[in-house]
């Protein structure tokens, strides 16, 4: 298989092992031996014929599953130095994500279908079979990885309400009879470190199996301020995972997994643009025109820094999950429990991010957010070798949120850690304003799914999914504003109630032209819960159109796409065209005076694009790959603001793209070079609706060199990102508040597998 990326229209799931005629699927008894064939099956998906695709649980050729993704095999991942989730977004067509503020904040944009901060994902992501609950849990480095799904194009017939755009699926390594060990040393510019180690065997022969994993990421940084001589970009990352799988009979199979993360490091590196420094003290505002500075601009990229605070943010993750899959000659029967625990906080200086304080125009800001959730899932699947296939199940969700968002007095002694009480009498850091609320959300949902071989190379497919969303919010009685009337400490009117629900269909026909050529075509409805913005922040804020409920998304997509190989499979080519009607997408203000976040609605937006990826290999390790997607979006719609209809909706590039090539070649049997170089291109995006400034298009260079084993078991490879030094910023919020993107990155990788 050619090294690259791999790029079809399918997705993978390798946690369960679903049953297939050589599993004695034919409704004969299975034999003994079927243990261990089921042991040594547990492994990434192969990268070759068949994969289990996600949207049905069942075994399907790479190239004929009619779902519209880019796969990243084990190969792929280590080829692309694939570390965390930016990496495989980056190489994925009209996918992208911004990370800025904190750890757990990141922003994705998946076909014109966006994410924002304190807003739900686009995509449902689900991490060896279960699914993530919160999407502070998103931004962890990835490590020990058998495979990665990008599924584009509305998914909430199986995922439900946030899989709206898309859904990602990671499939960590599975343990399998043979013992398994990696260790990955990874030394970088800034002060970068990296350090991986994984586990992996038999604990009884064919019935009991364990992996562990451990890593430890330390970056000193490379963006300095120059106020405090200090880099404000630094991070220290632990992470560890540990899982326990067991064939407790020939037909129940049971997996057991735990895993935590912990982050520390720098938050919220924003400038503000217009904010005019004194000639004479450069960190300090000009008392005379604090606020005179330049125009704001998208491109205006400054990597120094001048805050007297210095940022902070600290998140702390635990989880742990239990999968029971059982097999009968008719039907495999699977239930998924999950828990997750997360904390973050965030304690930064507040706009205009200056060494001034004390003065009305400089101050604090913290927010303290705790989440913990749990699910169930349950789902029945009908054997695959026959005319007619099903599949149906239901899910239930339990989360309980406590958000608090304040802003405090700068008086030059620190920042004071508020979580859920304010500290409105506290000298050295007095609370200005405390925003805070504890939520209750509950989803349930039914979901089903019918398959008909209407020829032998003709299917017609059809699914179902209902979401009931309940939302409760309990307003903290402390608020500085926007506490309901007969709400105080001693109890009273405290909680707003909201109810969202919403039927997701989907129905797809896929016609077989030869086993080299597939046509298909799909229409679904995707679906993401309305959401209470913090009680108090609409009337701070003070603008018209801004509420304290953010109402439903709900998008109507259309697609048609192909996926071809030619030239006896040495070239793949894949192509796609969407046509979605999005009503009321989530767009994200900021007050900076009273450090309100707060989220309104675009009515509607038209979005209308598509995607080609290909891959060709020249000759034995010689590829070449390239992808590119292409989004056009229009504002249809937009109350809030009648002026900006017609104009390109926000956080979405025109176009996104990536090209390469690659080549491992053995000098000996021991010995063999590999060295590979791409391209990354975004286009132009417009960051508000009334398309103020946009950042213009860029590229990002990135190279790779190195030798290794010819059976790849050991590699040593230099690496350079962003060869070019690019600079542009990561994020741009209205206003002009701007986060730069990280320079150039280089460093070595040493990696050996026993």
């Amino acid at each position: 298989m050619p090294a690259g990326v791999e790029n079809a229209f399918a997705a993978v799931d390798t946690v369960s092992d679903p049953p297939t005629k050589q599993q004695g699927q034919t409704g004969k008894p299975a034999a003994t031996s079927m243990a261990k064939a089921k042991a040594d099956s547990i492994q990434a998906a192969p990268q070759s014929e068949t994969i289990v695709v996600t949207g049905l649980s069942r075994q399907q050729k790479l190239q004929s599953a009619p779902v519209s993704a880019t796969v990243f095999t084990a190969a792929n991942i280590k080829d692309a130095r694939i570390q965390g989730v930016s990496d495989f977004i980056a190489l994925t067509p009209n996918v992208s994500i911004t990370q800025a503020q904190q750890a757990g904040v990141s922003f994705i944009t998946i076909r014109g279908i966006t994410q924002v901060r304190n807003g739900q994902s686009p995509v449902a992501v689900i991490v060896d079979g279960v699914q993530q609950m919160d999407s502070r849990q998103f931004t962890q480095d990835l490590y020990d990885v058998g495979q990665i799904e990008v599924l584009r194009g509305p998914q909430g017939d199986l995922w439900g309400r946030n899989a709206i755009g898309g859904a990602i699926v990671i499939n960590t390594r599975q343990p399998t009879n043979t013992f398994y060990a990696h260790a990955d040393a990874q030394f970088g510019n800034g002060a970068d470190y990296r350090g991986k180690i994984s586990f992996a065997g038999p604990i009884v022969k064919d019935r009991l199996f364990y992996d562990v994993n451990f890593s430890e990421h330390s970056f000193g940084g490379l963006l300095e301020n120059v106020y405090l001589n200090k880099t404000v970009d630094r991070s220290n990352e632990y992470t560890g995972r540990g899982h326990i799988k067991a064939v407790i009979t020939d037909n129940l199979t049971a997996d057991f997994r735990v895993g935590f993360n912990e982050t520390e490091g720098g938050a919220n590196n924003y400038h503000y643009q217009s904010a005019k420094y004194d000639p004479s003290r450069p960190c300090f505002l000009d008392p005379t025109n604090p606020f005179g500075g330049p125009a704001p601009d998208a491109n205006r990229v400054s990597r120094t820094f001048c805050a007297n605070n210095r940022g902070y943010n600290q998140r702390d993750i635990r989880n742990a999950s239990f999968r029971l899959v059982y097999t009968q000659p008719f039907a495999t029967f699977s239930n998924t429990l999950g828990w997750v625990k997360i904390n973050e906080y965030i304690g930064t200086d507040q706009f205009p991010y200056t060494a001034t304080h004390g003065s009305g125009y400089d101050g604090t800001q913290t927010q303290w957010a705790q989440n913990t959730s749990w699910e169930d899932e349950f789902r029945v699947t009908s054997r695959s070798d026959r005319r007619f296939r099903w599949m149906g199940g239901g899910y239930f969700l339990d989360t309980r949120d406590y958000l608090a968002s304040t802003t405090g007095a700068d008086t030059g002694n620190g920042i004071a850690r508020v979580s859920t009480s304010p500290l409105y009498g506290y000298a050295p850091n007095q609370t200005l304003t405390y925003f805070g609320n504890s939520d209750h959300n509950q989803d349930f949902a039914l979901f089903g799914h019918l398959s008909y071989d209407i020829l032998k190379n003709l299917t017609a497919e059809f699914g179902y999914r209902y979401d009931w969303n309940s939302l409760n919010q309990y307003v903290n009685p402390e608020s500085s504003s926007g506490v309901p009337a007969g709400c105080t400490m001693s109890g009273g009117s405290c909680r707003r109630t909201r109810w969202f629900k919403q039927g997701q269909p989907k129905g797809t026909l896929t016609y077989h032209v030869n086993p080299n050529l597939t046509f298909f075509v799909d229409y679904g409805i995707g679906f993401r819960s309305g959401q209470f913005n913090q009680n108090g922040t609409a009337e701070a804020a003070n603008l018209p159109g801004v509420y304290n409920t953010v109402k439903p998304e709900v998008a109507n997509t259309v697609e048609a796409g192909f996926k071809s190989q030619w030239f006896h499979n040495r070239l793949t080519l894949n192509g796609s065209f969407f046509d979605t009607r999005d009503r009321n997408s989530f767009y994200f203000l900021f007050v900076g005076s009273v450090g309100a976040q707060i989220l309104v609605n675009i009515n509607k937006i038209h979005l209308t694009g598509g995607e080609l990826e290909a891959k060709y290999s020249i000759l034995p390790g010689l590829d070449v790959f390239a992808n590119g997607g292409y989004t056009h979006s229009s504002i249809t719609k937009y109350t809030f603001d009648r002026a900006d209809q017609g104009n390109w909706a926000p956080y979405i590039p025109e176009f996104t793209a990536n090209i390469g090539v690659q080549y491992h070649h053995a000098f000996n049997r021991w010995l063999g070079f590999f060295g590979r170089f791409d391209v990354e291109a975004k286009g132009k995006q417009y960051w508000d609706p009334e398309n103020a400034t946009p950042r213009s298009a860029f590229n990002l260079y990135n190279l790779q060199v190195g030798v290794e084993s010819p059976n790849r078991k050991w590699s040593a490879t230099f690496y350079v990102n962003n060869l070019t030094d690019t600079r542009y910023n990561a994020e741009y919020v209205s206003g002009g508040f701007a986060q730069p993107a990280e320079p150039r990155m280089l460093g070595g990788e040493i990696q050996y597998t026993y």
